[in-house]
């Protein structure tokens, strides 16, 4: 077969297949084995597993290189996570529609915490001109240090943008019935960030034309096709 992983059974095209049903909708690796083998590709659950984790930074890569330019007003959030009886914090930045730039699966909700994540954002993106946050107070110092021109708007109504952006993690939490480790979280959610920004966010479902949407998911079709080229390539 073609484009072809060295040592896999399947082409790469397959392979870039399962990873966008697990990551592009609220299915489990078991939904996605089924679906497959509906069509004659029979896989087991674990191995959809393990393409997922080996090749989602190569997809999170060519994704991050073609998306487009983020806006320069961020809004950011934090939901509470259960994961093995434990309880961790994700934290979440989204820009002025939507757009996700990242989320950070962390331990405590505290400054040191806060200055991570804007550490994480600041690498990736030039300083924004607002930054939208709630009432948490572990912002404060963070943000006016290290973006000092930036305006700090704090006020629970003003960040709907960004506490809007959990209901795609609630919904894959619910599918999954909870999430298994921290380091899964934070691998499955980052890329399906990025999967959600081209598919949904830039297609525009709600806002756009049934011929623009049409448009705009074959230029996040071409996108994901990329990735799958550049890794069978490697």
């Amino acid at each position: 077969m073609k484009n072809r992983p060295s040592r896999y059974r399947y082409p790469m095209m397959i392979i870039g297949q399962a990873i966008w049903q697990y990551h592009r909708f609220n299915q489990s690796y078991r939904d996605v084995k089924e679906q497959l083998l509906y069509r004659g590709i029979d896989v087991s659950h674990e191995t959809i597993r393990s393409w997922c984790y080996k090749f989602s930074k190569e997809f999170e890569k060519v994704i991050k290189k073609r998306q487009r330019k983020v806006r320069d007003k961020w809004h950011l959030d934090e939901m509470t996570m259960k994961v093995n009886g434990e309880y961790f914090i994700l934290w979440r930045a989204v820009d002025s529609e939507g757009y996700e730039l990242d989320v950070f699966l962390q331990k405590r909700r505290n400054k040191k915490s806060a200055i991570r994540f804007l550490s994480r954002l600041l690498q990736s993106y030039p300083v924004p001109r607002v930054i939208v946050t709630d009432k948490l107070r572990s912002y404060n110092k963070p943000i006016k240090a290290m973006c000092p021109k930036t305006k700090h708007r704090s006020h629970k109504g003003l960040n709907n943008r960004a506490e809007n952006a959990h209901q795609p993690t609630r919904r894959k939490e619910k599918c999954l019935i909870k999430f298994k480790s921290p380091w899964g979280i934070q691998q499955t959610l980052t890329l399906m960030g990025k999967v959600r920004n081209i598919f949904a966010v830039d297609v525009g479902r709600y806002t756009n034309t049934a011929n623009i949407q049409r448009e705009n998911f074959q230029k996040a079709k071409s996108i994901w096709d990329e990735a799958i080229q550049v890794i069978a390539a490697v």
